[in-house]
């Protein structure tokens, strides 16, 4: 919203929540949420053609075009349970409209939906005949966090579902005049609703499935002393297959992919596809396998024991330049290393606050969050690279090693130090999908 409002100055885009106190933090110096460069955008705008409200009757009964964008939850309850999307609070927001609403309104699904769910939202809102009338788009959102300002600059595609009726068609060519005003016509891609609510799961579907694929094999690297950095480089130069989204790691985190392919395997099981099911739910364990077998590396390089033993987590997000730690693989790791009866000392540059709010159930002394890398690896026993932050990058880790206790190990959870200097420095190193490098 933040960026059609900075592209179309002549448009009025008001932002509502029932969060007072995250609308508070919209209209404050400090923004709810670390995004590089949405700061700069916001205050240019904010009080000009961007507002941010807790009136939804107001934001609903005045606005042409209302972007749905609640949260879309995995349910933890009834039929489908921890695969189903929970659409509890579109079903609500859909009868707010309806009940506010005295004009017509193009009601666009910006959350991410099950296929079919626009159907949901017709017959909710048209259950009631105010002569008011509603056009249900699908809009989903591709940018990644991180980058988001560029992506939303530079899309790859914008994509516009609608019904193929006279009314649908007019709402999609209105919302696709609202995107041109900064994005080539021929990046705006139309299709019906049904094919673009879609898109979206199987989008991060098959994004997820690239990590977890290279994921498996850094496994069989590490047992055959081949280099899992050399085996992504020469795959990727293939023109078919291409070279992103191919570096191994500790497991994708985030707030869509793992919701996402469940919510994609529990729509294939509703229609009865159950291989298909099996298939893309083995994304999945494979993710939890890789977090797996790198708490087990580190129990095995440690002397088979981490009690009693410091370990230092570097990054809490669940990648670089978010303070998002939804679903981050650090989460696991931090409660698998407690459970051993480590003491855990956790470093984010962004997250640690989330962090904090994310092992707030946890119990003792066990748990430190300090901001200051090189204090929080002080008399730690390893320190385990959890997100690919640039910064860990461009330490002193000689300085590093001099306060650690000995023998000190580095567990590169997203193979971004220089592994060489670290082992010549000291450290045993032990990264994914490489043979290790020890001193003993």
């Amino acid at each position: 919203m933040a960026m059609i409002a900075y592209k179309c100055p002549q448009c009025r885009v008001t932002v509502v929540d029932i969060n007072e106190d995250k609308i508070a933090a919209w209209n404050s110096q400090v923004l709810p949420i670390y995004e590089p460069g949405l700061d700069e955008i916001v205050r240019k705008i904010r009080g000009k053609n961007l507002f941010f409200s807790t009136d939804i009757e107001k934001g609903i009964r005045e606005n042409d075009i209302i972007f749905v964008s609640v949260n879309t939850p995995t349910k933890t309850f009834g039929v489908g349970a921890g695969m189903a999307a929970d659409l509890q609070y579109i079903e609500k927001t859909a009868r707010q409209i309806r009940k506010f609403s005295q004009s017509s309104k193009i009601i666009v699904e910006k959350s991410t939906l099950p296929v079919r769910t626009a159907e949901t939202i017709e017959r909710i809102l048209n259950a009631a005949n105010k002569g008011v009338r509603f056009d249900i788009l699908s809009n989903p959102e591709f940018l990644a966090e991180g980058t988001a300002i560029r992506d939303l600059e530079n899309p790859d595609r914008v994509l516009i579902g609608s019904r193929e009726t006279q009314s649908g068609l007019k709402a999609r060519k209105a919302l696709v005049e609202l995107y041109a005003q900064w994005v080539p016509k021929e990046r705006i891609v139309a299709s019906n609703i049904w094919s673009s609510e879609l898109a979206k799961l199987v989008s991060n579907a098959f994004l997820a499935q690239r990590i977890s694929s290279i994921n498996a094999v850094s496994a069989l690297c590490e047992k055959t002393e081949a280099d899992i950095k050399e085996v992504s480089r020469i795959v990727g130069m293939d023109s078919r297959i291409g070279p992103k989204f191919l570096n191994a790691g500790i497991g994708f985190g985030g707030s869509c992919f793992k919701k996402d392919i469940l919510n994609l395997v529990y729509l294939c099981q509703y229609y009865g596809l159950e291989e298909v099911a099996d298939y893309w739910e083995a994304v999945i364990k494979i993710n939890e396998y890789q977090q797996n077998r790198f708490i087990r590396n580190m129990i095995g390089a440690m002397f088979n024991t981490l009690a009693g033993k410091r370990i230092c987590i570097f990054g809490f997000a669940f990648k670089a330049d978010t303070g998002d730690t939804r679903e981050s693989p650090a989460i696991y790791i931090a409660k698998w290393l407690l459970e051993e009866n480590a003491a855990v000392v956790i470093t984010d540059p962004k997250a640690l606050k989330n962090a904090k709010l994310d092992l707030a159930e946890i119990d003792g002394g066990n748990i430190l969050f300090i901001e200051d890398h090189y204090k929080a690896a002080k008399g730690c026993h390893a320190i385990a690279v959890m997100t690919d932050w640039s910064s860990y990058q461009k330490l002193d880790y000689q300085k590093i090693y001099k306060s650690m206790e000995k023998p000190a190990f580095i567990f590169d959870g997203r193979n971004i130090l220089d592994h060489k200097r670290c082992f010549e420095i000291g450290f045993n190193v032990y990264s994914i999908g490489k043979p290790p490098m020890v001193h003993f």
